[in-house]
Order: structure tokens, then C-alpha cells, then sequence
């Protein structure tokens, strides 16, 4: 009996240490395919559009599929959910924005750093307005990134030790967005032009 008792203990050790396992388990490629999408949108509206109407039915197809099988979420969840009111929100703020702060990508004024941030580089060939310009876009698209990776790990129900992992990845999709000839900084802290 008492053999019993030790086999069953050690079971629910194991168990309860399989669950926790379970539940530190971060999505680090669903993430990574939604700062691409996210990236995409952000820095390329026209195809925002076509991805909106694609998103539109395969939710609606999926959440069908969801509902009739009624998997938990564990079970069929690769995804992470990026469109929460709040996500929908940041969003089409950082695409007016960044399309406002273009021109001072081309230009070099601006680059993507390796944090998932905006930095300034180089303005000594802007005038005073455009000066003003760039450091309020800059600010505001920061504010909206800080916004939008800490809307991610709630909506998610990350742990917050997630947050700067979650910036990593956006920031490889900001960097890899980015067109030829735009500055970026590399993993070891330099900056190149892509």
C-alpha cells in the first residue's frame, strides 16, 4: 500500500510539473508571424488591405471549424491574438504615422534599431520644422510600439518576462520591412544601410 502511495505522489508531481511546463511555453513563431504581419501593415498599406479581406474570411472559417470541434484553447492555438480593440487601435495610428516619417527614412534622419524602436540618426540636413517633425513622429511611433508589445503579451496572457523577447522579434520584422538603402542596426549594436 504504502509503494502505492509513492507511485501515485510521484504521479501528480510529475503531472503538476507537466502542466506548469505547459504554461511557460512561449510562441515565439506565432509571434514572429504576426510582427511580420504586423510590419507589413504598418509599413505597407496597400497590402494591409488585401490582407484584412484574406484575415476576414479565414476567421470566419476558422472560428466555424473552432466552435463545432470545441478544442480547447491549448490544443489547436499557434496563433496569438493581435486584434484586440486596443491592437486594431496602435496599429492605424503607426500606419499614419509611419507613412508621415517615410520621407525621413529615405533621407537617413531615421533608422529601425535592434530593440524594436525607431532612433534617430542623422539630422544635421533638416531644417527646424523638419527637426520638430521627426522627433514628435519618432516619439509617437515609440509610444505605439511600447503600446503594442505590452497589448501583445496582456492579450495573451504572456509573462511579463516575455516583454523584451517579444520586442526582439518585432524588431527583425521592423528591420526586415525596412527598404534598401533605409539604416537598421544589427544584433551586435551597429548601424548599416540594408
Amino acid at each position: 500500500m504504502l509503494k502505492r502511495i509513492k507511485h501515485l505522489t510521484l504521479f501528480v508531481v510529475l503531472f503538476v510539473a507537466a502542466c506548469v511546463t505547459i504554461n511557460v511555453y512561449f510562441p515565439a513563431a506565432a509571434i514572429q508571424n504576426a510582427a511580420d504581419k504586423i510590419a507589413d501593415e504598418v509599413t505597407n498599406p496597400q497590402s494591409q488591405q488585401k490582407q484584412e479581406k484574406k484575415q476576414d474570411i479565414k476567421s470566419e472559417l476558422f472560428e466555424k471549424i473552432k466552435g463545432f470541434l470545441s478544442f480547447p484553447k491549448e490544443a489547436y492555438a499557434q496563433d496569438i491574438d493581435v486584434s484586440t480593440p486596443a491592437i486594431r487601435n496602435i496599429k492605424q495610428s503607426m500606419r499614419e504615422n509611419f507613412q508621415q516619417l517615410r520621407p525621413f527614412y529615405i533621407r537617413g534622419s531615421v533608422g529601425e534599431n535592434n530593440r524594436g524602436f525607431v532612433e534617430m540618426r542623422d539630422t544635421s540636413g533638416l531644417n527646424l520644422k523638419e527637426k520638430a517633425d521627426v522627433t514628435r513622429l519618432v516619439e509617437q511611433i515609440n509610444k505605439d510600439r511600447t503600446a503594442l508589445y505590452a497589448e501583445i503579451v496582456k492579450a495573451n496572457k504572456l509573462d511579463s518576462n516575455s516583454l523584451p523577447k517579444v520586442q526582439r522579434i518585432f524588431a527583425n520584422s521592423w528591420r526586415s520591412k525596412s527598404q534598401p538603402g533605409w539604416w537598421i542596426q544589427n544584433d551586435n549594436g551597429e548601424w548599416e544601410k540594408k
